[in-house]
Formats: C-alpha cells, sequence, structure tokens
C-alpha cells in the first residue's frame, strides 16, 4: 500500500496482490488454541491427512473431525454468550472484543448484554502443510476474525475513529488493536518448515510477544477474564497495533533443548504496519523431569520504532481521535510448569515508551483512516497526532501475571489467574505534582498508578467441538493509571458457548 501524505489517499499495489494470491491458497496465524494449551511451536506439524475426515453434517457438529482435504484445513470459531457488567459500555460490533470486558475510560453504567468473543476471537480461516521433498513442508494459514452475531470484521481502529467527535459518557465500547477490518485481520503468511531446520515465514504475522501472551497466559489471551487478552499493550509492546506485523519474516528453530526466534519487520505505515520497524528475538526451552513435570522458560526482548496507538482524545472539548507516536521496547520473561492435571502459569513484561524517531504530521492508519493535524488543532477529519508521549524522560510500565489451570476431569478445567500492572511516575516533579487535585477524580496522567485484575473461569467441553464456560474478571485501576476514567472497577461475570471446528 502506498501512501500519498499530502491527500491521504492509498493505492494498494503487490502487497495486496501477493495477499490475495495467498488467500486462494493458504492461511495465517498460529492457532490460538494450539499455543494456549502448549508449548511454543517451532517444529514442523505431522503431514495431513489425504482426504476429509468429516462424512457428514452429523460428523462436522458432533465428532472431532477435521474439514481437511489433501492438505488443506478450513477451520474456525463461534464464540458467544451473555453477561453483566457493574460499570461496563454498550457493545460494539467493530471491537474485537465487542464489550468493554476489561476496565476502560469509557466504561460507566452498570448492564446486561451481548457477550462475544469472551474466551477467543471469532474467526474463519484457512491453512495449508503439504511436504514438498526432502523433510519440507509448504506451510501457510490466513484468518479472519468477526463479530458472532452480525459477522463484522473486527477493527478496532474504526471503533475508535467512529467514536471521534462524541462525549466521553456517550461512546461506545472502542479500543485499538492490530485486528483493523482487512481480510487478514489475524494473520495472512507463507513459508516453509523443517523438523531439522525449523520454520521460515513470511507475510502477516503474531509479534513474538503475542505467541507468548497466548503461550503463557492462564487465560489464553480470552477477552473477558485477562486484561492481557483484551489489551494489546503487554503483546504489543507497549501498542496493541503491533502485536500482528503485516510484512514480517519470521523464524523459529530448535536447537537440541533449545529453542530460538527471530522477527523483523519489513516496511512500514505503507505496508499497512503499525510501526516504520520492528525487531523482536526469542530464546527458550523445556527442563523436562522436573518434580515429575515439566518446566517451560521463554524470554522475548523486542524494539519497535514510530509504533502508532490511537484512542479517542481526552484532554479536549473537540474530543479527537489521537494517534500517538513513540519507539517502544519491552522484554517479556515467561514461565509455565506442567504436571499432569496442573499447569502453572507466570510472567513478567518491561515496557519503555520514548519519543519517536520520526515525528509525524500525517499517515494514514492500518485500518486506512487518514491522521493529521495536533491535538490542540484537529485535523479536518477530526484527528490529531501527538508526537510527545512525555517530556521528562522516558515513560516505563511492568506488567506480571501468574495464574492456575487444573483439569479436573480431561473435559472440565477450572482456572484462575492475577493480573497487575505498575506505572511509575514519569511527570515533571514540582510544586506537588503527582498530589495536587487532578482533573480527574482518580488520578493525575504521569503519576504512579497501579491496575489490578483477578479472573476465575469454569469451562466444560461437552462435546469434541463444543464447550460452555462460566467466568468473571474484577479490574480496578488506581493512580496515574486511573487518569480520565469515569469509574474505578468493573466486575464483568459471563456465560458463554463456544463452537470450534
Amino acid at each position: 500500500m502506498i501512501v500519498n501524505r499530502s491527500t491521504g489517499k492509498v493505492r494498494r499495489f503487490n502487497l495486496a496482490a501477493a495477499m490475495t494470491a495467498a488467500a486462494t491458497l493458504v492461511g495465517a496465524t498460529y492457532a490460538t488454541s494450539a499455543l494456549a494449551d502448549g508449548p511454543m511451536l517451532t517444529k514442523a506439524p505431522p503431514a495431513p491427512a489425504a482426504t476429509a475426515s468429516c462424512g457428514s453434517f452429523y460428523d462436522f457438529f458432533f465428532s472431532a473431525c477435521p474439514l481437511t482435504w489433501y492438505g488443506v484445513t478450513v477451520y474456525g470459531t463461534v464464540d458467544a454468550g451473555v453477561g453483566y457488567e457493574t460499570h461496563g459500555a454498550p457493545f460494539n460490533p467493530q471491537q474485537p472484543a465487542g464489550q468493554a470486558y476489561f476496565l476502560q475510560k469509557v466504561n460507566r453504567q452498570s448492564m446486561w448484554g451481548l457477550a462475544p468473543n469472551a474466551m477467543s476471537q471469532s474467526n474463519i480461516g484457512v491453512k495449508i502443510t503439504e511436504p514438498i521433498g526432502g523433510g519440507w513442508n509448504f506451510v501457510s494459514q490466513l484468518e479472519f476474525g468477526f463479530d458472532p452475531y452480525g459477522f463484522q470484521a473486527a477493527n478496532g481502529p474504526g471503533s475508535v475513529f467512529n467514536n471521534r467527535g462524541i462525549p466521553l459518557a456517550a461512546e461506545s465500547t472502542n479500543g485499538d488493536s492490530s485486528r483493523a477490518g482487512q481480510f487478514y485481520n489475524s494473520v495472512g503468511y507463507l513459508g516453509v518448515s523443517s523438523n531439522t531446520f525449523g520454520t521460515l515465514t513470511f507475510f502477516r504475522q503474531n509479534a513474538l510477544t503475542l505467541d507468548g501472551v497466548l503461550a503463557y497466559d492462564p487465560m489464553g489471551g480470552a477477552y473477558a477474564f485477562s486484561p492481557i487478552g483484551w489489551s494489546g499493550q503487554t503483546c504489543g509492546v507497549g501498542d496493541t497495533e503491533d502485536c500482528r506485523i503485516s510484512t514480517a519474516a519470521k523464524y523459529r528453530v530448535n536447537v537440541g533443548p533449545i529453542r530460538l526466534a527471530a522477527l523483523a519487520q519489513i516496511g512500514g505505515y505503507g505496508q499497512n504496519n503499525a510501526s516504520t520497524a520492528d525487531y523482536e528475538a526469542q530464546i527458550g526451552g523445556d527442563i523436562a523431569n522436573l518434580a515429575g513435570g515439566v518446566l517451560s522458560l521463554d524470554g522475548i526482548y523486542s524494539w519497535v520504532k514510530d509504533a502508532v496507538g490511537v484512542a479517542v482524545f481526552t484532554g479536549s472539548a473537540a474530543l479527537p481521535m489521537a494517534a500517538t507516536i513513540s519507539n517502544d521496547q519491552s522484554f517479556m520473561a515467561l514461565a509455565k510448569y506442567h504436571n499432569g492435571p496442573l499447569n502453572l502459569y507466570g510472567g513478567f513484561e518491561w515496557i519503555s515508551y520514548a519519543n519517536p524517531s520520526d515525528p509525524q504530521t500525517a499517515f494514514t492508519d492500518i485500518a486506512g483512516n487518514f491522521v493529521c493535524g495536533t491535538t490542540a488543532a484537529p485535523c479536518g477529519n477530526n484527528t490529531a497526532i501527538v508526537n510527545a508521549v512525555t517530556t521528562s524522560g522516558v515513560k516505563t510500565v511492568y506488567v506480571a501475571w501468574t495464574g492456575v489451570k487444573y483439569a479436573v476431569t480431561k473435559n472440565l478445567d477450572v482456572i484462575g489467574a492475577y493480573y497487575h500492572y505498575t506505572q511509575p511516575q514519569f511527570a515533571a516533579t514540582g510544586a506537588n505534582a503527582c498530589t495536587a487535585a487532578g482533573a480527574t477524580p482518580f488520578g493525575q496522567a504521569g503519576c504512579f498508578g497501579t491496575m489490578d485484575a483477578y479472573s476465575a473461569v469454569i469451562d466444560w467441553r461437552f462435546l469434541p467441538k463444543w464447550d460452555t464456560y462460566l467466568g468473571f474478571m474484577f479490574s480496578q485501576v488506581n493512580g496515574g493509571l486511573a487518569t480520565g476514567y469515569q469509574v474505578r472497577n468493573n466486575f464483568d461475570p459471563t456465560v458463554g458457548v463456544r463452537f470450534r471446528f
């Protein structure tokens, strides 16, 4: 995609053509269910069956059979339910989660409502694993995420853009995301894989940090029960739009007991990316026979240049959609212990934000929205750009989580988790900068703040492709992390049914 910065018009070229061609053959994203329930995937998958396993509609709905033909598998998820929120916001089918399960500035009122995608994003996809000789496989995957009630494309930036100019107390649920309405809004890659030499893939892919969250979050990134699932701050190295990269080269390999991975972004905003550069590296491994179980460990370092994050700006009466540009980096440490029915999880991430290398005056975001102007003088379409994350050093956020998942039976899991965010003070000191009364009732921007969330879920797989779940998340913000919020907490008991084929 080429962007004319003077007009904001978009012209798509060979990337779109390549992705469209790939879509007719293939697909995109590491399957969430696989990553959430097992160790990081590095080796080539086994060769698929030569013919379709499902022989009838009955088999499709009531057995474990896949839709597979000669190495091509069609798969999908439909996740729908209902829930209550003590402080929620109106449903928005564009926002990937649909509901503000995790406390946001828009949350404000008690409500019953639809609860889409509570455990996982509804999606449809195609994946290919085809032997090509010499121990090598061609691999590819294309996946599209949607709202299960109206089948609207998941589009986080679009949900923000369509709430610009609306008072905070009247906004519907909105929040930034790497899912931005594209036909490949999950992922869309192709490549080669070998048990000996590893896997090399290209185009739209999960960041290594997103793979890490899905594999090491006890809730598997569930929107309704995990803050690091609902908010992509953790998986996006500080900005959720960078949880996925549209033009990336990604390599994974096992070297003895060690697994290694690397990712590099090729191209910038004009290629439907939310940064101008993104480099990530990972090292990890499994320690077997540790007290009868297996301990998995991974560490991931990431650096992202000129990262984009969009939100409805709350510091101006005009309430434009503001795109904040920053240089981000993070280190993520992950651990999981598996022993029979018991899984223990832990994770920690240090995230640092600095002012961007290349301040922007106008660009087109990943949802195709033209953004320009400043918060003092918003653009003609009520958008603005912020090029200063902080005027007094670097902004830092620490995220930590832990949890347990226990299989009561082979079809019934009980899961519990705790998440904690800390923001050290980064505002200029002096004159009681963080103790004087602020513009909001709960805290001032740039000051010390915390967020805590507790969640629990019971998940019952009553048929091979069907499960039903009941759970809740309680989230609360304090201090600097509560700036601009209308309420301080939310409690979201939710029940739903999920069909995965």
